[in-house]
């Protein structure tokens, strides 16, 4: 069987990579999908169906072209990851989070320790809190090859 693991999250570092490193280099039989990760290609998605003035009106419409991929990519994997940095808030991050607790879809929360208090209700629902993507790589070794 092939995982089908979801990244969601902070774009700003790369904890993404530092996963599929991991995965190739332990064999692990995963195909990774993520959100659009170019921060300015996921703000101008919307711009595809015409310029918007008002800033609202574009983020809404990207949001919603963005969404066709996240929805898709969350339904469809078999586990998500999910990464809250400390330098921005990640509502599509909590979001994602909530999408997948309420379709039972199991996930891995990634955050450090500062943010705990903020991401309680998250992280009870989630099957793991890791704070490094080593220890996500683990996880993964571990359910995918156990």
């Amino acid at each position: 069987m092939t995982w089908k693991v979801y990244l969601s999250g902070e774009i700003h570092s790369d904890w993404r990579q530092q996963l599929l490193d991991g995965a190739s280099a332990n064999n692990l039989p995963i195909a990774f999908t993520s959100a659009v990760t170019d921060h300015e290609a996921s703000d101008a998605a919307g711009d595809l169906l015409g310029a918007e003035q008002d800033a609202f009106w574009r983020d809404h419409k990207s949001s919603k072209v963005n969404a066709i991929r996240t929805r898709t990519h969350l339904q469809d994997c078999d586990i998500a990851i999910i990464r809250f940095g400390d330098k921005f808030k990640q509502w599509n991050a909590a979001f994602d989070a909530g999408f997948c607790a309420a379709k039972g879809k199991p996930y891995i929360t990634l955050h450090d320790e500062g943010i705990i208090h903020a991401l309680k209700e998250v992280d009870a629902a989630a099957m793991a809190w890791a704070k490094t993507p080593a220890q996500v790589v683990e996880i993964l070794k571990y359910v995918t090859l156990a």
